[in-house]
């Protein structure tokens, strides 16, 4: 089924950061004070809201903004500092491996304690929290692989080719109803959510969004290619088992047939994707520029950081019988009444994956 590709409403604002940016979109108000900014929690929903606010400018951007707000040099000047706030902490709370290798083959190994959302949604999991996931992990999949084609014009060679042949899979293969993003929303119609591009953007909690922010600074960024290549990395390599896990949680819970096929499919492709990522998009890039080897290792590692955060996230609500949103799907969701906001602890080893 086709999905809306009309330009999403601003969502609600999460703080003074967000509120400022969103009135200064519009035309109505001053932009963040720098205090504010400073002040803000890295990972907090102000923050986090804020950026995504002026990253999305980028992909579809906001209905009743002007299209020129894209590339105004103050925005741009308090993206910068909301990026910096950003990265500083993901440099600081990130345990980098020694080396892309055992980045690499860590992410390789399936971990053994299977303590995992997929592998809850999998063994436990019910409609209502796979509805959850779905409608959070939208905000991505509905601009799937968009924020890696960034990268395309900063690879050559061997690189260039692995990551073109990667996202013309991810793209549908020249066949529009193959496009990762209509199957994505295909699995939202059998779940009975929305499929309006942005509709769970208020819902979604802070972890959420950073998973998709993080995205959107290595993908902006020349200077972080090395960094985006480790994140495409760790998407790829850990997305088939994960896939094979989620696949098994709709056809438990019934959720439909282009719900069970979103995730098959993604079980066949990104076995395939992984061995050309590892072999012909890391090694070509090392190749060519063997001194980005620390930062497809960061890119890897904060890719882990900032998704241990969103399961810690989710799982801490689930196991609670709480939801996972901020505000609730719909009357008709089944999410348990309470959809406060929590703060969970890091958790590292949970990975979505």
């Amino acid at each position: 089924m086709p999905y809306d590709r009309a330009e999403p409403a601003l969502p609600s604002a999460r703080g003074p950061v967000s509120a400022a940016v969103e009135e200064y979109l519009l035309g109505s108000g001053p932009l963040p004070r720098r205090h504010d900014v400073a002040g803000s929690a890295v990972y907090g929903d102000d923050l986090q809201l804020a950026l995504y606010l002026c990253y999305e400018l980028h992909y579809r951007g906001f209905a009743g903004v002007a299209p020129e707000r894209e590339w105004d040099p103050d925005l741009l000047h308090t993206r910068a500092a909301l990026e910096h706030r950003f990265l500083a902490a993901l440099r600081a709370d990130t345990d980098v491996h020694s080396g892309v290798e055992e980045a690499v083959g860590e992410l390789l190994v399936e971990p053994v304690d299977g303590t995992g959302v997929t592998h809850y949604l999998r063994e436990e999991g019910e409609l209502w929290q796979l509805r959850e996931y779905a409608a959070q992990r939208s905000l991505y999949h509905l601009k799937e692989a968009d924020p890696h084609a960034w990268v395309l014009p900063r690879l050559w060679g061997r690189a260039k080719a692995g990551m073109a042949a990667v996202e013309f899979d991810e793209f549908g293969g020249g066949r529009p109803d193959r496009v990762h993003a209509r199957l994505f929303a295909d699995l939202m119609a059998d779940l009975g959510l929305e499929t309006t591009y942005g509709r769970y953007l208020d819902a979604a909690c802070a972890q959420a969004l950073a998973t998709v922010n993080l995205m959107s600074l290595f993908g902006l960024h020349r200077a972080l290619r090395g960094a985006l290549v480790g994140h495409f990395a760790a998407v790829e390599i850990t997305s088939s088992p994960g896939s094979r896990r989620l696949a098994e949680a709709m056809r438990r819970t019934h959720a439909g047939p282009a719900a069970e096929f979103f995730y098959d499919e993604h079980v066949e492709a990104d076995a395939v994707h992984e061995q050309v990522v590892r072999h012909d998009v890391i090694g070509g890039l090392l190749a060519e520029e063997p001194h980005l080897a620390a930062d497809v290792a960061f890119g890897i590692d904060a890719t882990g950081h900032v998704e241990d955060r969103f399961a810690a996230r989710l799982l801490t609500n689930w196991r609670a019988g709480r939801s996972s949103l901020r505000t609730p799907l719909d009357a008709s969701s089944g999410t348990p009444p309470t959809s406060e906001p929590l703060v969970t602890p890091e958790c590292r080893g949970t990975r979505t994956g």
